[in-house]
């Protein structure tokens, strides 16, 4: 069959690039060392230049090449520094890694918790209200909705909880779990996912609610399937067996499953302090839903380059036709296989061959994981009629004003279509319009590309928005795109837009 042949020659490849020593870092060979208790960030480059990156700070690390020395896009495999020194040097470091990275999101946003009044996530943990971006001193959001993008990029106007949000520790990277899952695994399954040298960066109140509760569309009637519970390899049978198919069983066993991954595994290259099993699908994609685990894409090179990602939810995968913020495949079968093949370690094959690459069955293994992937059903949206468009005798008058806006002047409509708003398409925001490149905390700040139509049903669930998280409310998301669009919004007409957003 192909898909053998295909395998064949990815072990041999991999194997082989092994035995060569490919022992270069891809993250960002020739950049000088960057201090972890230096400066937040670094001054604005000039536009259309790029600043050189600070290394990512790898155990098996070369020492740093000269600035003539070329990238390599593959990552180091030999072990050259012996474990216990990593772990004490990196748990040395860590302080300063998270103050710098906690001075930049105080800098950005105003993480105070300050729920909506009367709105709730599915399983009533508090949705966060009003605009958390911070604006720079002086402005306001009608002021810089006034001005052009050239003229907001040339006075250094764009609020920089607008830009790309790095990952906690950029040229390190890697998963990134919230305490409260790192708890719950623990006590279920006595596995740790406590990284060593990172912590999780944002407050429990402004990301989803833990465990979300689970919809699924061959059984509407149930409700929450979860019964409140995290499902895990621990007890996925006793809550499933009798509502799901044997190949569905089978499926979910697989996503419960853990596997190695880049910072979880059984060699001396992790960022667990004992050897791991590795992670599961649904250790990021809780409950089928999401924990807001946070990675960076294994897509990109160089390492600033790499995007910051919030790990988005798996509700309605069944809807969609596309997967992964920019890779565009096709199916949720290419997805499941690739995010094990090669996401789960940063994009390079080489490495995974040595931390335990698990190469899925798709007739078999794969097909099973996306029969399940494909019966996760969106939260229920009592006020919304089987087009998707409000029920106006059960709509208030701010949400039949908002979603007027929505499909009108805010021109949301045009990419997001009812019923499940998304056109199923990629877009580019441009966003780079109001910004010169820069360099933050080992982020290059710069254009993003092209970004998949997430669905926006049941979006309140699902926060922080945009795909590295970067938005941290329903109002940060009108005025980000306000913005971006030119739509100029009035303050009435945010705030319905935002009612109805919260009705989706």
């Amino acid at each position: 069959m192909p898909v053998k042949k295909m395998d064949v020659s990815c072990l041999v490849a991999c194997t082989a690039a092994l035995s060569l020593g490919l022992v270069h870092c891809a993250s960002t060979p020739g950049a000088a060392p960057e201090d972890p208790t230096g400066p937040r960030e670094a001054p604005p480059a000039a536009a259309g230049t790029i600043a050189p990156a600070g290394p990512r700070a790898p155990m098996n690390a070369d020492p740093p090449p000269g600035p003539d020395t070329p990238r390599t896009s593959y990552l180091p495999v030999e072990d050259k520094e012996p474990f216990a020194a990593v772990v004490a040097r990196m748990k040395a470091e860590k302080p300063a890694v998270m103050k710098r990275h906690q001075t930049l999101l105080d800098e950005r946003y105003d993480l105070s918790n300050r729920p909506a009044q009367g709105v709730t996530m599915s399983r009533g943990k508090p949705v966060q209200a009003g605009v958390r971006v911070k604006l720079p001193k002086g402005t306001t959001w009608e002021g810089l909705a006034a001005l052009t993008p050239d003229a907001i990029r040339e006075q250094g106007l764009w609020p920089r909880g607008f830009l790309p949000l790095p990952h906690a520790n950029h040229p390190e990277g890697g998963m990134v779990f919230p305490k409260f899952h790192i708890d719950e695994l623990k006590r279920q399954t006595a596995r740790d996912l406590t990284r060593f040298d990172l912590d999780f960066d944002l407050p429990d109140h402004v990301i989803s609610e833990f465990p979300a509760p689970i919809y699924l569309t061959t059984r509407p009637d149930l409700g929450d399937v979860s019964r409140g519970q995290l499902v895990t390899i621990d007890n996925f049978y006793e809550i499933f067996n009798g509502i799901l198919t044997p190949k569905q069983l089978e499926g979910l066993r697989l996503l419960v499953t853990p596997f190695p991954q880049m910072q979880f595994n059984a060699t001396a290259d992790r960022r667990s302090e004992r050897a791991s099993l590795g992670v599961a699908c649904f250790d990021c994609h809780a409950n089928g839903h999401t924990n807001n685990a946070f990675h960076l894409v294994g897509d990109t090179r160089p390492q600033e380059f790499r995007h910051r990602v919030d790990t988005p939810t798996l509700r309605g995968v069944n809807i969609q036709r596309l997967f992964g913020s920019q890779r565009a495949l096709k199916t949720v079968e290419d997805f499941t296989e690739f995010e094990q093949r090669a996401a789960y370690f940063d994009g390079d094959i080489v490495i995974a061959v040595k931390k335990g690459i698990n190469i899925l069955d798709r007739g078999h293994q794969v097909h099973a994981m996306s029969e399940f992937q494909e019966i996760l059903d969106f939260p229920p949206a009592p006020k919304l009629a089987v087009d998707g468009r409000l029920d106006p005798a059960k709509a208030t008058p701010e949400e039949l004003r908002g979603e007027q806006v929505f499909h009108g002047k805010g021109r949301c409509g045009t990419c997001h279509v009812a019923p499940y708003y998304t056109d199923n398409l990629m877009h580019n925001l441009r966003a780079e319009r109001f910004f010169k490149p820069e360099l933050i905390n080992g982020r290059m700040a710069t254009a993003d590309g092209p970004i998949k139509t997430f669905p926006l049903r049941g979006i309140k669930d699902s926060p922080p928005y945009l795909h590295d998280g970067r938005l941290l409310t329903l109002e940060d998301t009108v005025e980000f795109f306000n913005l971006v669009l030119g739509t100029k919004l009035t303050a009435q007409e945010k705030a319905d837009l935002t009612a109805f957003l919260r009705v989706l």
